[in-house]
Order: C-alpha cells, then structure tokens, then sequence
C-alpha cells in the first residue's frame, strides 16, 4: 500500500448520551501529516481510537484507499503503528520478547531477532533488550512503545502525547522518526505541545466539532 489514503466524513461518538465530537471530516494521503488539538478531555485520544480501529464512531463514516481503490481495515492494521499511553506492555516480559510477541500479532511471521535490535537500538533500548520491562522506567516503557509502533515499518503512524515522560533523547528520537515517516506514509498525532505542532501540516481542531 505505497499510496494509502485516509477519508472521514461527519465523525461523531457519543457516550451515554452525551457527545464527545460530532462531524468531523477529513482526508489524508501518503506524505500529509496532521495533529488533533483540544483541552484535556476533549476526545483527542476517542478520535485516535476510532481512527485505529480500536472503538468505532456512533456515525459518520471513514474509509481508507490505495491508489483509488477501498483497502479493508484488517489490511490496513498490518501496516499502522500506534503510540498511547493506555497501550499495555506485558511487564514480566523483556523488551525483545515483547517485541517477537507483537511481531507475531502484526503479521503472519514473526520479525527476526535482527530486525527487532535494530528497533531497539533507534530508541535506545538495545543495551536492556534482556531485561523485564517491569524493570524499565516510565520514560523507557515509552521508547518501547515507539519501537512497537515501528513494527511492519507502519504506513499511517499514530502518536498519542508522544512526548509523554521522555527525556531530551527519546524526545529527539520521537522527533526523527516523526520526520521520517512523513516522507514515506501518514503521520497524525494528537497533542497540545507547541513541539508537536510545528511537526505537522494539517491540524483538526475537536474544540470546533462540540
């Protein structure tokens, strides 16, 4: 899918009768990068969900494309790579065994122990790639939640307050990567960090949609 592309149109969820965002449309394609903004507690995460696939919208509808042509979602999936706080690792597990295990879920085989170091070693992580995670700091459970997103090298890339508890290295890691996948597929990140802003083109605003 070298050329993926995203299309919303009029998303809404609500929950428990009360609404989150409504009518929110947007398109994307290979190469844009855009960040989702609003107060805390506005939906930016719900819209995130959605768009992962994760819950779906009370209404509205969204479609993904490859060069004009519909892609289904379980196609997409193998090819998106998500950043949130709320993603688990599994503590007593080292970093590489969480790697194979979630290399495994994203694709019919799972990655070599090669390719899984070299994601490690982008984020930092290579020296404790041995070590359980329970073991890990706050700041390193976020760099390895990058090299899980990494995986499949994603074609729509999704960081949810990607700056969350790292230090100035992780954040110029997270940076690089975020320029680099927006020269090879779609970057969105939902944020309200000055910092993040100016890494992306397009902005979707949840504050304009209640």
């Amino acid at each position: 899918m070298a050329a993926l592309s995203i299309h919303t149109k009029d998303l809404t969820k609500k929950y428990s009768g009360k609404t989150i965002f409504k009518n929110i449309s947007f398109e994307l394609s290979s190469g844009d990068s855009a960040v989702i903004v609003g107060r805390n507690g506005s939906g930016k995460s719900t819209l995130m969900k959605i768009i992962a696939g994760i819950i779906s919208p009370s209404s509205g509808t969204m479609s993904f494309m490859n060069n004009g042509n519909k892609v289904e979602f379980h196609d997409v999936k193998r090819k998106l790579g998500f950043v949130s706080p709320y993603l688990n690792l599994y503590d007593e597990l080292s970093a590489i065994e969480n790697l194979r295990l979630f290399s495994g879920l994203k694709s019919d085989s799972a990655a070599g122990d090669e390719g899984l170091v070299s994601l490690l070693e982008l984020t930092g992580l290579a020296d404790r790639r041995n070590d359980e995670v329970k073991t890990y700091s706050s700041g390193m459970k976020q760099k390895l939640k990058i090299a899980f997103a990494m995986l499949n090298e994603p074609e729509l890339l999704m960081l949810d307050e990607p700056r969350s508890n790292l230090d100035k290295s992780g954040i110029e890691t997270m940076e690089r990567i975020a320029e680099m996948q927006k020269g090879k597929g779609i970057l969105i990140i939902a944020t309200n960090d000055e910092d993040d802003l100016k890494l992306c083109s397009k902005r979707i605003n949840i504050e304009e949609h209640k």
